[in-house]
């Protein structure tokens, strides 16, 4: 009997609130899923180019480039920002090999190491951008196009393909 007066003294009954309920979630969901959406638009976007090119940039900082030339020091860091590039256009086109160590020793953990590495071959990247950031880095933007993309991913399955066969026959 208290439910009743409540619901009667809002005026509502039971069925509205929980469409009203449904409706609520159901708007914070569809927002979620936007946002996702706009999150992975904007992740897409920072690697991809309007002309559906991978797009990569590579830091490196001049201070802790190995010569007492300024000049040298320069020059060495934009050849480090350039390398550090091509080693992220070959993390989007290879992805990474990770290997992973975790030690428990009376349920505390111990250590937890792991290494990250990328190996493979780029070839028709093209320069898009050397610019000084600050007073103390450089940043180089390189571009690949999706086509030589495919190239690459096709050429990498078929050379590990002919090794899993040559693996296969020699155990053989």
């Amino acid at each position: 009997m208290r439910n009743q007066r409540f619901e009667t003294i809002l005026g509502f009954h039971r069925p509205f609130f929980q469409t009203a309920f449904l409706a609520l979630a159901a708007l914070l969901l569809s927002s979620c899923a936007a946002n996702m959406e706009a999150y992975n638009a904007a992740v897409v976007k920072s690697v991809v180019d309007r002309n559906q090119n991978f797009m990569a940039t590579g830091y490196a900082v001049i201070s802790v480039q190995k010569s007492d030339s300024p000049a040298q020091q320069r020059l060495l860091s934009i050849r480090a920002s350039k390398l550090d590039a091509y080693r992220s256009l070959m993390e989007q086109v290879y992805g990474q090999y990770l290997d992973a160590n975790t030690t428990v020793a009376e349920m505390v953990l111990q250590s937890d190491t792991f290494r990250a590495r990328v190996q493979g071959v780029i070839y028709g990247a093209k320069l898009v951008s050397i610019t000084p950031v600050g007073d103390d880095t450089y940043e180089t933007t390189l571009s690949l196009s999706n086509e030589i993309v495919n190239d690459l991913r096709q050429l990498y399955l078929a050379t590990m393909t002919s090794q899993s066969s040559l693996r296969t026959a020699s155990a053989g």
